[in-house]
């Protein structure tokens, strides 16, 4: 038999027998810290609403296509697909923006092209920065973020930078 079939059953079971080694109420402890995570998932609903108004503005307003077009020279210039683009630069802010992007650039190009390889290894690579930082340190309640966005920030400019060459490099992609 698989294992990871009856992982998370066997987890479950656990917990639930450690629970009653230990007698604790399980039903009352279930409550208590299912109330307490009810009202996080509320207290950071206007920041994802925010932040999911900021990205369709984004996108509806043609403010991605015009940057797009602005970075494209740098861009070309590198090595970096023209197509992958947009996916670069949505990809910290929104991961389910960016899931369209990286299927439309598969559908556009297929998955073995070298858009669609960069594609994939950017998505994988990067990190909705954005999001996680709204929602980490709004349920942690932490006003000064400090080096955590310019520290993010870096780490998805650098696979951006490096996702092409990566991709050159493993799968012999030569330059255009």
């Amino acid at each position: 038999m698989n294992l990871s079939v009856i992982a998370v059953p066997l987890i479950i079971s656990l917990i639930f027998a450690w629970g009653l080694y230990k007698r604790v109420n399980i039903l009352d402890t279930f409550i208590e810290g299912a109330g307490e995570n009810l009202k996080t998932a509320v207290s950071l609903l206007p920041t994802l609403a925010l932040l999911m108004l900021g990205v369709g503005m984004f996108r509806a307003s043609g403010a991605l296509d015009a940057l797009t077009g602005l970075l494209s020279r740098f861009t070309d210039a590198i090595g970096f697909p023209r197509e992958c683009l947009p996916l670069a630069l949505l990809r910290p802010v929104s991961g389910s923006g960016a899931l369209a992007i990286l299927k439309n650039i598969l559908d556009e190009n297929g998955p073995d092209s070298f858009a669609g390889r960069v594609a994939s290894v950017l998505m994988g690579s990067t990190e909705t920065t954005f999001y996680t930082i709204a929602v980490y340190f709004g349920a942690t309640r932490v006003k000064k973020s400090r080096h955590a966005l310019p520290a993010a920030l870096t780490g998805d400019i650098t696979a951006f930078l490096l996702s092409s060459l990566l991709v050159r490099l493993f799968f012999g992609f030569t330059a255009r």
